[in-house]
């Protein structure tokens, strides 16, 4: 991306809170840049290193709960579990890269899958620590949500940030190496177990710490909401979909467009169409990813030049 293009997105950023006085917009776009970081997290390794994840709700869920169990069970500010979240996380992708790297192809998919419901129940059965269905309960730190905006917004650009740097790095190429082709990496003497796992343990901090941002900004979790394969998981690859898989910018631009859409619909187009639209939202979601599989296969960015010409032609 051009450095004027990044200067002119960096300040209509940081100014945006400041011209926007209106909360709900300012908590739309706070959620959008949450996944931001998510999409881009995942992306790192499906997109990247070509090892596609069923189950990036383990990390969102692990690092949400840490911060809240600092918070309710330990008794510490629940920034310090924002903190660790991140950490904890990666422990848990340790567990799932030591277990599901076994498999390949569409097995280790499902076995992420299988890995994200596996947490989720522990997490509803083990009341003592997690609270189980009713939850964790915490005090939101700020009242207003500038802060929180500029919290999620050095986050997103720290991901993105540090994903770039990783892809123009020795382990970016091995990442690619893999995803290309494994059995050809391992025979250039690449170890493909490592770089898969690193790239897991860097795309889980990501998304760990994204839960716990979740978890002091929204002030409730509960197994169903952070663990969820619809909400989290999905919602993740659709992000990465939308947006272009393998670009540094494509799950920012699908984040953008699924919160968009995702609100749009919620709202019943802003309260201009009938209730039953609020409910079809998932509907949209599907409609939509089946529209960029057939003409944007490569996602907004990565077909960005095609849609550029076929809206130049539609103006001539």
């Amino acid at each position: 991306m051009k450095k004027y293009t990044l200067l002119i997105m960096g300040i209509i950023s940081l100014v945006f809170p400041l011209v926007v006085q209106s909360d709900y917009y300012r908590h739309l776009v706070i959620i959008a840049l949450m996944w931001v970081v998510i999409g881009s997290a995942w992306n790192l390794l499906a997109g990247y290193t070509g090892q596609v994840s069923f189950g990036h709700a383990i990390f969102f869920g692990t690092g949400a709960y840490t911060a809240g169990i600092f918070a309710s069970g330990l008794g510490i500010s629940a920034w310090w579990g924002m903190a660790f979240g991140g950490i904890v996380a990666m422990v848990s992708a340790l567990l799932v890269g030591w277990v599901c790297f076994r498999l390949r192809g569409p097995y280790f998919a499902l076995a992420t899958l299988a890995g994200g419901e596996i947490f989720r129940l522990v997490a509803t059965n083990w009341e003592s620590l997690t609270g189980g269905m009713v939850g964790i309960l915490t005090i939101q730190t700020f009242r207003s949500k500038i802060s929180y905006y500029y919290i999620a917004l050095a986050l997103a650009a720290l991901c993105i940030y540090v994903i770039e740097v990783v892809m123009k790095s020795k382990w970016g190429y091995y990442f690619l190496s893999i995803r290309e082709d494994q059995d050809a990496a391992e025979s250039l003497g690449i170890n493909t177990t490592l770089y898969k796992n690193v790239s897991l343990l860097v795309s889980g901090f990501f998304a760990g710490t994204a839960g716990a941002f979740y978890m002091n900004y929204m002030g409730f979790i509960d197994p169903n909401v952070v663990f969820s394969l619809h909400y989290i998981s999905i919602m993740t690859i659709l992000v990465g979909i939308v947006g272009g898989v393998a670009t540094i910018w494509g799950p920012a631009v699908g984040a953008f467009i699924m919160v968009g859409v995702q609100e749009t619909f919620r709202s019943a187009i802003f309260g201009l169409a009938p209730k039953w639209v609020s409910q079809t939202h998932a509907l949209v979601f599907g409609l939509l990813v089946i529209f960029v599989i057939l003409f944007m296969a490569n996602g907004v960015v990565g077909d960005w030049g095609k849609i550029k010409k076929t809206l130049f032609r539609i103006k001539a």
